[in-house]
This record gives C-alpha cells, structure tokens and sequence, in this order.
C-alpha cells in the first residue's frame, strides 16, 4: 500500500483493474483499513459543520436583505429560491452516490448546484453515516471490473487441468 496517497501499490507487470480513489479516502474503502473509520467520522463531522456555517452565512444574507428594505417578495423569493435550489441539488448529489451523472447534464446544473450547496453539504453529511460517499457504487464497478478480468484471463490461460490430452 502506498502511504502517500492510500492507493494499492500495483506489483510490476499487474494488469488487473485497479481501484478509483473517493475524494477524502482514496482507496481505503477498498478494504475499509489506513484510517477509514477516522475518515469518515472527519468527512461525517466536517460537512454537518460547513452545512450549519453556510446556513449562517445565509441567515446574515437574509438579514442584509432586511436591513436593505427590500421588500417582503424579494425576501420571500431568495429563501424560495434557495430552498427549491438546496432540494434540487440534494436529489442530484444523492443520485450522484448510486449512479454515474451525465457530464453535459452536471454541466448545465453547475450554477443550480452552487446556489444549493447546502443540500449537497446535507447530502454528503447522510450519506456518509453509513459509508464513504460514493463507496457503493466504486465497489459495483470494481468488482465488476475484477471479474470480467478474472473472466478474459481464466479464458486466455483455460484451467490445464480440464485440458483433454491429445492422442
């Protein structure tokens, strides 16, 4: 294991399939071991925290439009806008932890994903309680990827004992 950044050192001449590294864990979520658990109670710790300071940060939005006399539509439209916004990037960002997103779809919700950084920060927070963001469907893909490796070599090399001899 390499220690610099937790990927799996690959012996010279491997061709398996090697491991996608998650933000934050790298690929201790491969084996869940080099500081997994103390990862994910940082991540877990971490993104409950920005979501709460990021919150305050909106609410002295929310006052600087009071202050500002604005009027009672604005505000209302800024705290509708943000929540829709949140709730929006929450189910995409959810979405994003089973199954691969579109990059051209991901492309045109940057600027809704960023307005709703707080229900990504909430989804990030949820879904780490029970693994690393993500783990679930790096670990589909890896295991499938080991065996379709393990298919193509056991097929390239045969089992010599199952071999006939010729005659």
């Amino acid at each position: 294991m390499s220690e610099k950044n937790g990927t799996p050192a690959t012996p010279a001449g491997s061709t398996g399939p090697r491991p996608e590294p998650l933000r934050f864990f790298g690929t201790t979520w491969v084996d869940h071991d080099n500081g997994y658990t103390a990862r994910r109670i940082a991540v877990t710790v971490g993104s409950l925290a920005t979501a709460a300071a990021s919150c305050l940060v909106l609410r002295f939005a929310y006052e600087g439009l009071q202050i500002a006399e604005v009027g009672n539509f604005v505000a209302v439209v800024v705290v509708v806008m943000f929540a829709v916004c949140s709730a929006l990037a929450f189910r995409h960002t959810w979405d994003g932890f089973t199954q691969r997103p579109d990059p051209e779809r991901q492309a045109s919700l940057r600027g809704l994903l960023a307005i709703g950084f707080v229900g990504s920060l909430l989804a990030y927070f949820l879904r780490s309680l029970t693994e690393a963001p993500g783990e679930k469907l790096h670990r589909q893909e890896y295991e499938t990827a080991r065996q379709q490796h393990e298919t193509r070599t056991t097929r390239r090399t045969g089992n010599p004992a199952k071999k006939r001899r010729r005659t």
